[in-house]
């Protein structure tokens, strides 16, 4: 953290200029300044004291008030005080992974400032070399040693030189681009292609002149590649691996904005996610308090030996914690069984235990009403052919009888309505996110390819005496043989369900006995669940370090 304890004299004022846009409404003082100034190392802490004590001005009048809203389209001004003079050794630990008394290999934390700056005159990684390598006072007076950057809140590999002849060295090697630098970042949503180059030139933000951008003119070449790495799989973020092979400022974070992709905790270049997160995720918003990059590896010439050193350095907690919580997701579980196999029975019970569930029938149900998706694509491809004419909803007894009159027809309803099921339980998984499971009962559900195409996690089946289904639990449902021997011949038989679940509810007896089964599979479904996690743990552990592996 920054602070000014280490410093006498020679007081600096600091002045800021922006404009608020319409998208700062409602944003208050302190969050739009705190937001604006994060990169130059200037806590939100920091500006509440500085508007407190009258150097905010809106529209040319002085605000005292941190928590004042923005209405957009304001002026406004900011005046801070920083001292600068001889930088003072502050004996704080800093990780070394290499020294050999020329070159240093430091894993810098996140919310350490790289350098001092009229905004920042303390507590950066400067300061804590100057301790550690008292030898580097003699170069550069505010950055000795530096030969390339770290945003604040990036942790990661940071390379020092330790006299002055490595440092030119080293600075005309990164300058050359000699130096092979990955990061790891956690981003929102899924890139479409599992590898991509972004080759866009970045400049200035044309309005928001704090911030980077792609832009068309007047920009400097940048280039980046990606590889994602892994995706959470409720879609919400991805794991990749990006190359850099130009040093832009904030590259990477523009570059996987600038493809949709924002990182995760950026509330600069990825506020509209992060706020989305705010309100729909907020465990998963906590976790991010800085953007989610980490400097991974880092490979050079060494300037004298021209030995080729490469390191690597596994992200820091909070990453892996993020990630962590991303991959326990909602455990997707789909329900199967024959017709009047029981399966509304157990999801009775699945609800009663408080477990959310789902029922495919009660889902084409609600679209068949009138202006539901199943009923507008129906009357689209059918027009008026299955609409009731008193209540308006789709016919469902004369779509049936159609149906089992003709194939054909009843596989283009299915075409048509499968879609909306899929969209409908993939809405329930994403609303039950938090959950640690969610049963979505799916009679069609192997049919449909389901399983091979991982949109559940596991498949639970429901196994009846086929006596029972056809007997009690039919005559129960109300449906006669012959629809019953209908619906069968358009699922798969019993034997190649079953063969394809995860576990299997006998149904063999009465509702304790199916209570007591359900409960049992529960069980199980909570050891994969921690089977799941502890080989997610292994995963990353072989990820980050690949030479222990």
């Amino acid at each position: 953290m920054c602070n000014n304890e280490d410093f006498q004299e020679n007081e600096t004022e600091l002045l800021w200029t922006k404009t608020a846009e319409f998208s700062d409404r409602n944003t208050r003082l302190d969050k739009f300044w705190g937001t604006a100034l994060e990169e130059e190392g200037i806590s939100r802490g920091k500006v509440k004291d500085w508007i407190k004590a009258g150097f905010a001005e809106i529209n040319g009048k002085i605000c005292k008030k941190p928590n004042q809203k923005l209405m957009g389209n304001e002026e406004l001004t900011l005046k801070g005080e920083a001292e600068l003079t001889s930088l003072v050794p502050e004996e704080l630990p800093l990780e070394i992974i290499y020294n050999d008394g020329k070159i240093a290999v430091i894993n810098k934390p996140a919310g350490l400032t790289t350098h001092p700056a009229p905004s920042c005159p303390t507590g950066t990684l400067v300061h804590r070399m100057i301790h550690h390598f008292p030898e580097i006072r003699d170069m550069d007076e505010w950055r000795p040693g530096i030969v390339h950057r770290l945003d604040k809140f990036t942790s990661g590999l940071i390379t020092v030189a330790l006299n002055e002849h490595d440092r030119l060295a080293m600075s005309t090697a990164f300058a050359d681009r000699e130096v092979n630098k990955a990061y790891l970042a956690i981003v929102h949503g899924v890139p479409k292609r599992e590898f991509g180059e972004i080759d866009q030139p970045m400049g200035r933000h044309p309005v928001h002149k704090t911030k980077m951008a792609v832009v068309l003119k007047g920009g400097r070449d940048a280039r980046s590649e990606y590889e994602v790495l892994w995706s959470d799989p409720a879609g919400r973020a991805s794991l990749v691996k990006v190359k850099i092979y130009t040093g832009r400022t904030h590259q990477i974070r523009v570059h996987m904005a600038h493809i949709g992709h924002p990182l995760v905790g950026d509330q600069v270049y990825g506020s509209m996610p992060h706020a989305i997160w705010e309100q729909d995720q907020p465990q998963l918003a906590k976790l991010a308090e800085r953007q989610m990059l980490h400097a991974y590896s880092l490979s050079f010439t060494h300037p004298d030996s021209e030995e080729e050193l490469s390191f690597t350095q596994a992200p820091p907690e909070d990453f892996i914690n993020m990630l962590k919580a991303l991959d326990k997701s909602v455990q997707r579980v789909g329900l199967i069984g024959m017709p009047c196999g029981g399966k509304s029975a157990v999801l009775k019970i699945l609800a009663e235990k408080k477990i959310p569930t789902f029922s495919a029938d009660e889902s084409v149900a609600r679209s068949y009403e009138k202006d539901g998706a199943g009923w507008e694509l129906m009357r689209q491809r059918f027009g008026n052919r299955f609409i009731d004419n008193e209540t308006g909803n789709i016919d469902k007894a004369e779509l049936f009888t159609a149906m089992c009159e003709n194939e054909d027809l009843r596989r283009e309803v299915m075409n048509i309505i499968h879609p909306i099921v899929q969209h409908d339980v993939t809405e329930f998984y994403k609303t039950n996110s938090n959950q640690p499971l969610a049963v979505a009962e799916v009679p069609l559900l192997l049919e449909g390819g389901w399983h091979t195409k991982k949109l559940v996690d596991a498949v639970i089946g429901i196994r009846t005496p086929e006596e029972k289904r056809t007997g009690e639990l039919r005559e129960k449902r109300g449906i006669d043989p012959e629809m019953l021997a209908v619906f069968d011949s358009w699922q798969w038989d019993e034997k190649s369900k079953m063969d394809c679940c995860t576990a299997i509810i006998e149904n063999d007896a009465d509702l304790a006995k199916l209570d007591s089964e359900t409960t049992r599979i529960l069980e199980v479904l909570a050891d994969l669940r921690k089977d799941k996690e502890t080989s997610f743990e292994n995963y990353l552990k072989k990820l980050f370090n690949p030479d222990e592996s």
